[in-house]
């Protein structure tokens, strides 16, 4: 007797090791739309300026020549430029944090608030025509006292004659009536007490050891607390009597340590000047040091006093 047997059937229920395709292939990917290409492709380009479907290799506008080359660059920058001025324009209200470059910071220097923002209003000074912070909007807190407003014109000083006729008149009082508290107090009148004051000074004193004991002045020479700023405040030191007062000044400057810039401004209101107390004027920088003081006088240096006026 013969037995009949069947292929065996496999369940749609049981797990299958394979994917079942019923649609066509060119439904997967999409074929290129270049003239004369189409070229299918699996993973097809989209244009954003034709909206076209390209292949790899015309993907690019200029491979396919896109009738409208640009159009997606140029709504780009576009919209970049449009998102730009809303930030810049007002800081956080833009949606943007603000920077140095897009925000506005409070003119108070040691504050680094940005004003003009949802978190901190700015505030108008009238005064000095400045923006500031909540914190620096009162005048007292800004130091508005010691501002120019903007625009405004520096105000000018006093002219330089002026400033001459001013320190001609202040070293005539101090040659007349202030010696005792601004200026050295005058020396000791008798022979004897200035021959031992003198020779005091002569073991105190500093200077060049090229200048022969015979030629040798000794001086006091002090700098001037309220016209210029030196290391030693006063000091004794030797000079020729035939150097000139230009050259006593330089080498006094550089004994009490004063900056002296007489040889690189024009102006009278940084040069150094000297002045003699025991004559009570100012020396001119080419006559003789010997033919202005002798053994025992003070000289002080000044700055910004002008030239000798008569």
């Amino acid at each position: 007797m013969a037995s009949t047997s069947s292929a065996p059937t496999t369940s749609s229920s049981e797990p299958q090791s394979f994917t079942t395709m019923n649609k066509d292939v060119e439904a997967i990917g999409a074929r290129c739309q270049y003239t004369y290409c189409n070229q299918l492709d699996f993973l097809p380009f989209r244009c954003e300026s034709c909206k076209g479907t390209y292949c790899l290799d015309h993907r690019t506008e200029s491979g396919h020549k896109c009738a409208r080359a640009g159009e997606w660059a140029a709504a780009r920058r576009k919209a970049a430029s449009q998102t730009t001025q809303r930030t810049s324009g007002g800081g956080e209200r833009g949606g943007g944090k603000p920077t140095l470059m897009s925000g506005t910071q409070c003119s108070e220097p040691s504050c680094k608030t940005y004003i003009h923002t949802l978190n901190s209003v700015g505030v108008a000074c009238q005064n000095c025509d400045r923006h500031y912070c909540l914190k620096h909007r009162l005048q007292e807190d800004h130091r508005c006292a010691t501002l120019a407003p903007i625009g405004a014109k520096p105000a000018q000083g006093p002219s330089q004659a002026d400033k001459a006729k001013a320190a001609l008149s202040r070293l005539k009082v101090w040659s007349r009536e202030k010696q005792a508290s601004v200026l050295p107090k005058p020396k000791p009148s008798t022979a004897a007490t200035r021959a031992v004051t003198l020779n005091r000074l002569k073991q105190t004193a500093k200077g060049d050891g090229k200048v022969p004991p015979d030629k040798r002045i000794y001086l006091h020479v002090e700098a001037e607390a309220s016209t210029t700023s030196s290391k030693f405040p006063k000091g004794e030191f030797w000079y020729s009597k035939d150097w000139s007062v230009g050259r006593v000044l330089d080498a006094a400057a550089k004994g009490l340590q004063v900056e002296n810039v007489n040889n690189r401004v024009e102006g009278e209101e940084e040069r150094l000047r000297v002045f003699s107390v025991e004559s009570g004027r100012l020396l001119e920088f080419a006559e003789k040091l010997g033919d202005a003081c002798v053994s025992g006088n003070t000289i002080v240096l000044l700055r910004g006093v002008g030239p000798t006026v008569g």
